[in-house]
């Protein structure tokens, strides 16, 4: 779908992605539409699995998440059902990736007090080896893309 999304399409993504909850009719005069062609590309663009939802960003602090950190796990086994069930089941992992290198797993997770994170990395290192980084701040948030890829 990637080399169909016109430069109409990435200006829709953009503005999507910086409110997602922005008025089709404002969306449409911000992309140089009609608020039924702007209705019908973004329906598009949901149908064809470019846009995978929408959602509220949340300030971790003040809703009690005020340890941000990034784990990464080394997973020595085979069997990664177990740990896919304890990624499930706590809220305070954020988001995991399955990377390549020395680590199998890099997770950001969202922790209450360091005791709380303490804790949950026990429980990660259950699987295997745990390296911890604690985040200072976020230079450059989640952005999402902005143009299509140099190919």
């Amino acid at each position: 779908m990637a080399e169909n999304l016109d430069a109409t399409d990435w200006a829709i993504l953009v503005e999507l992605q910086r409110d997602g909850r922005i008025p089709l009719t404002e969306l449409g005069r911000r992309v140089n539409l009609s608020s039924s062609a702007a209705t019908e590309r973004v329906r598009r663009l949901e149908s064809a699995g470019v846009i995978t939802g929408y959602r509220a960003e949340v300030d971790l602090e003040k809703v009690g998440f005020t340890v941000l950190a990034i784990v990464r796990l080394k997973y020595p086994g085979n069997r990664h059902e177990p740990l896919h069930q304890l990624l499930a089941q706590r809220t305070e992992i954020l988001e995991c990736l399955r990377t390549t290198g020395d680590d199998c797993y890099t997770l950001k997770v969202a922790a209450a007090s360091m005791r709380h994170l303490e804790r949950l990395v026990g429980e990660l290192a259950e699987f295997g080896s745990t390296t911890t980084n604690i985040v200072y701040s976020r230079t450059l948030p989640y952005r999402g893309p902005r143009q299509a890829p140099d190919a």
